[in-house]
Parts: C-alpha cells; sequence; structure tokens
C-alpha cells in the first residue's frame, strides 16, 4: 500500500473488499425472501418443510465459521477468501440442477459451508487492509455493503419473479454476481502478517473468542428475532396481510434504517463509543420487534422494518468492534468467525422454530416468541455485556 493510503478509510484494498462483500450478500439475499414461495410453489412443501431445508443451510453456514476463524487466521487469509468464494459462486448452479426437494434441500445444505468461511475471510481482509487508526470506522462502513445489497437485491429478486415467476433467472443472476465479486477479491492486495504459532492450535480460543461469550450469547438473541422475522416476513404478508410484493419494499425500508443508523452512528464508533451505539441499538431493535408482532397490519409490518433496521444498524457494528477489541491481532479471524457464529445459530433457531410456530400456531405466535427472545438478549447486554466489555477489552 503507497505511504499516502497508510491513513485512508477508503483506499483501494478496502475499497474493493468493500464492493465484494456487496455482491457476496448481493446474490445471497436474491435467494432469501424467495426460498419460501420457491419451496412452496415448486415442492409444495409444508412450514415445518420450509424451515427444516432452509435452517440446514445455517447449520453450515455454523459448523463452517467455527472452523474458519482458525483457518484464516493459520493460513493465508486472501488464499482461502479466493478458494470459498470460488465454490461459494459455483453451487447457485447447484439450485437450476436440483429437481427434487431432496436434492436441492442437499444443495442448499451444503451451500451454507462456503457462504461461512467466504463471509469471514472477507471481513478479516478487511481489518487487515484499514489502517490501525481508521479500524473502528471503517468495520462499521464495512456494514454498509451488506445492507445495500439487502435493500436493492430483495426487490430486484421479487420485480423479477413479479413479472416472469422464472427462478432460475434468479439463481443464474446470482451465480453472475458472486462471480463479479470474486473477481474484484482476486486484485486485492495484502500485506504479511504474523500467523498464530503451531502449540496454540489446539486451544478452544483458536476456535471462537472465549471471552466474548456473553456478548455472543445476547447475539444469538437478536439474530432469532431476526431469522424468524426475515424468512417468513415475505410469506406472512402475502398469505396474512394480503400484501402482494410487499416484502420488497418491507426489505428496502429495512435496509434504509440500516443505513441510515450506519452514517449516523459512524461518528460514534469514530470516538470509540462503542457501548453507546449498542446500547442505542438494542433499545430500538426491541421497540421495532414489538411492533411487528402487536400490530399485525400494514402500518406495524413497514413501521416494524424501518425501525428495526435503525436499531440493528447501531447494534451489529457496535458488537463487532467489541468481539474485534476483546482478541489480540493474531485472533481476528477468530472474533469475526465468533460473532457470525452467534448469529447463525441465532437465525438457524429461528428458521427452524419459527417454521414449527407458524405451523402449529400461527404467525402471531412466532412474531411473539421472536421479541421475547429479543428481550432477553436486551436484558443480557444491560445487565453483563456492556459492563463486561468495558472491563476487558484489549484497545
Amino acid at each position: 500500500m503507497k505511504e499516502k493510503d497508510t491513513e485512508r478509510l477508503w483506499n483501494a484494498n478496502y475499497t474493493k473488499v468493500w464492493v465484494a462483500n456487496f455482491m457476496i450478500f448481493f446474490s445471497f439475499m436474491l435467494l432469501t425472501p424467495l426460498l419460501p414461495i420457491y419451496l412452496s410453489e415448486q415442492f409444495a412443501a409444508n412450514k415445518d418443510t420450509i424451515g427444516l431445508v432452509l435452517f440446514g443451510y445455517a447449520v453450515m453456514a455454523l459448523v463452517a465459521r467455527l472452523f474458519s476463524g482458525y483457518i484464516v487466521d493459520s493460513f493465508p487469509r486472501k488464499t482461502v477468501l479466493l478458494l470459498s468464494f470460488a465454490v461459494f459462486t459455483l453451487f447457485f448452479v447447484g439450485y437450476v440442477a436440483a429437481g427434487t426437494l431432496v436434492l436441492f434441500a442437499v444443495v442448499r445444505t451444503v451451500h451454507g459451508m462456503p457462504f461461512g468461511f467466504t463471509t469471514v475471510a472477507n471481513s478479516t481482509v478487511a481489518i487487515d487492509v484499514l489502517p490501525s487508526s481508521r479500524r473502528t470506522e471503517g468495520i462499521g462502513l464495512y456494514g454498509l455493503s451488506n445492507n445495500l445489497a439487502s435493500a436493492i437485491s430483495p426487490m430486484v429478486a421479487i420485480w423479477i419473479y413479479t413479472e416472469t415467476h422464472n427462478f432460475d433467472i434468479i439463481f443464474w443472476m446470482a451465480t453472475a454476481v458472486a462471480a463479479i465479486g470474486l473477481i474484484i477479491d482476486g486484485t486485492v492486495k495484502t500485506r504479511p502478517r504474523e500467523r498464530v504459532k503451531g502449540k496454540q492450535k489446539v486451544s478452544l480460543d483458536r476456535f471462537f473468542l472465549v471471552k466474548g461469550t456473553g456478548a455472543a450469547l445476547t447475539m444469538v438473541c437478536y439474530a432469532f428475532s431476526y431469522g424468524v422475522m426475515s424468512t417468513y416476513v415475505a410469506i406472512y404478508g402475502k398469505e396474512t396481510l394480503g400484501i402482494e410484493g410487499g416484502s420488497g419494499t418491507f426489505f428496502l425500508l429495512l435496509s434504509v434504517g440500516l443505513i441510515l443508523s450506519r452514517l449516523q452512528g459512524n461518528k460514534a464508533l469514530r470516538e470509540r463509543r462503542i457501548t453507546y451505539n449498542a446500547s442505542i441499538g438494542v433499545c430500538v431493535s426491541l421497540l421495532g420487534y414489538l411492533l411487528f408482532a402487536a400490530v399485525p397490519n400494514e402500518i406495524g409490518y413497514y413501521g416494524a422494518a424501518l425501525i428495526i433496521g435503525l436499531g440493528n444498524g447501531h447494534m451489529y457494528p457496535a458488537y463487532q468492534n467489541m468481539f474485534v477489541d476483546l482478541a489480540p491481532h493474531t485472533q481476528r479471524g477468530t472474533a469475526n468467525s465468533s460473532i457470525l457464529v452467534s448469529w447463525d445459530v441465532g437465525v438457524g433457531l429461528g428458521i427452524l422454530l419459527g417454521g414449527v410456530l407458524t405451523e402449529n400456531y400461527g404467525y402471531g405466535m412466532a412474531f411473539w416468541m421472536a421479541w421475547v427472545v429479543n428481550l432477553v438478549g436486551f436484558a443480557g447486554f444491560w445487565l453483563y455485556v456492556k459492563g463486561h466489555f468495558t472491563r476487558n477489552k484489549l484497545r
């Protein structure tokens, strides 16, 4: 990296990794809101089955992320990134070829593994190419790529579905977008770095950041709520509220909230007021999930999307900085994988239990359960996580 770029936040390498992350999540989010509808229409799957099929992806992403932090810290990060990204891209072709529910479930489940490796490796490379003086701010802005993808991609997917009812177009588009991201990541230049030494490889802390256990448990709660809501919001809007294609607007409002709050909260992160951002986030998110559960109409549907976005946009980057600040620099991969593992566990449980609850008790019960679990995470943050981070942070 050139000398004049050493303190630049948007240096060439960070920008490339940022754009590549946009491509990862754009391709991922093209499928997410429509898969419950696809499984229902194409294979006549009920809600229990839909939940089980989608849960498999989360499980494999979780398994991958349990080991990805260790691998990213132990081997050349760019090599790990490009290999996992290539496999992630190729798996989109499998959705086109899957002609039965069982085969589709296998493809979807196994696809979670390269997704888990790719997201951990990409975010860790992003931290590596940031100047240390801009790292906290850069971590916060990195998530904007996810948010922009989450705003645009579902709208594109739902528009294509509404106009064509052809899911193959969506699957091929996801493949092409992921391939572009892979090419961009291939041009990133990384610096030599210290790697994990051999005798530490058997330590539990090589796979999961033990100091972040409290934060991880509360993150599971927040992700559970998101898993229930995001997975069933499209089919809920269609079946219960009669909103045809409304999930595109829902995800747009969610992402607008995420983007606005990340931009607004970035000043606090730059000043290292990390727990301040997290405090705002957990409070606002809790309010959003309450609105979603308590007001089953269009006002609650769209209003909750914006509020939850505002809350999560403050909460998630603050939590990611907490994990990174609790870890030495040789464990950045582990810190990143730990927060993502926590998110995967929560989302996976939300998908699975959400399917059971909606099938047997209706959407209302599932969304109230999402709020209750979010409340548990809210309490855990105020009673333990905030103080623990303040006492144990390394930076």
